[in-house]
């Protein structure tokens, strides 16, 4: 009985779809910027449209592009010809996936789909299919080979269609200039969209709750503050800002120095240097500056000079920002 080498055949998998990928380069032509400005153009949403495996890429694109601030949606051709084309207006364009481009059931459509949408788009693997020549714009995506064994299930060609999928969405959203405050207005949800929207004010300990001490106070006025806050630490101000920040560390070193608690004050042993980050920063940007600088506190300051509080590492990992 022959030894079964499921390795072997999972890395020419990858090595044809990985060659097939490299070679959608040379095949995206002065279309593709044709079919991106078409887009763009577009007053309503952008329509996909697609069969079987060429479907279910064109889902996915379709949730690309719309959380990527191409507004779009999936219909299944089928459910169009039996009463989702309502769904289409005129100011909208499809964009249509078919290896073939002969794909029965969205020819059928074809001809209703022309009155009901603005504009009609393809990418087939074949220029002179009935659908390419129908579209506006065609763009052909050509897998020389499948990766199936057989050279038959679609493999390579999906890959290259979701591929191309991907190059669309990402060329569109650097051409409107997408932020990350764009992206998280469609992600508020789970932990990509609570680290796009949580700022540092949503998680800060701000104003009379943060412990602050001036820096006249004694060593061990500071220690009572730092007991009663409970964070390990306080800010020292001089009244009207923040001017140092008085840690566990610092009372290390402290005592190791006998210093006299009562007649030391705080302004003499505060750190003197420390982090800032403005109240109104995302939370996953104070998290970086603390991995970046090795530290688990920084201080936040407020949209007033006399304004200003308190974020540490535990904060962020309770949060689920890190």
């Amino acid at each position: 009985m022959q030894e079964k080498n499921f390795i072997k055949s999972a890395l020419q998998v990858i090595q044809i779809e990985g060659n097939a990928i490299l070679a959608l380069q040379d095949q995206l032509q002065d279309t593709f910027n044709q079919l991106c400005e078409a887009i763009l153009n577009t007053e309503g949403k952008l329509v996909l449209m697609g069969i079987g495996k060429s479907g279910h890429i064109a889902q996915k694109i379709s949730a690309t592009l719309s959380s990527t601030g191409t507004p779009s949606f999936f219909i299944h051709p089928t459910e169009a010809a039996h009463g989702d084309l309502g769904m289409i207006e005129k100011k909208d364009s499809v964009l249509i996936f078919s290896n073939s481009g002969e794909t029965k059931e969205i020819l059928e459509v074809l001809p209703a789909l022309k009155r009901c949408a603005g504009h009609i788009f393809t990418v087939t693997n074949n220029l002179s299919s009935t659908l390419a020549k129908a579209g506006e714009i065609n763009i052909m995506v050509k897998a020389n080979k499948e990766a199936c064994s057989l050279d038959l299930a679609p493999t390579s060609s999906t890959t290259l269609s979701l591929v191309f999928g991907d190059a669309l969405a990402i060329a569109l959203l650097d051409h409107r200039g997408f932020t990350p405050e764009d992206f998280a207005k469609s992600h508020p949800a789970g932990q990509l969209g609570k680290k796009l929207t949580t700022l540092v004010r949503d998680l800060a300990i701000m104003n009379d709750h943060a412990p602050v001490v001036l820096e006249s106070a004694s060593l061990k006025e500071a220690l009572i503050e730092v007991t009663h806050k409970k964070l390990g630490l306080t800010l020292v101000s001089n009244g009207q800002k923040v001017i140092g920040i008085f840690t566990d560390g610092d009372l290390r070193r402290c005592l190791s120095q006998d210093k006299d608690l009562v007649k030391t004050s705080i302004g003499s042993v505060m750190t003197k240097e420390f982090k800032t980050i403005s109240h109104d920063s995302l939370a996953i940007d104070a998290a970086e500056i603390m991995e970046r600088n090795k530290i688990f506190t920084l201080v936040v300051t407020g949209e007033e000079e006399n304004v200003s509080g308190i974020l540490t590492m535990h904060q962020l990992l309770e949060s689920g920002i890190i």
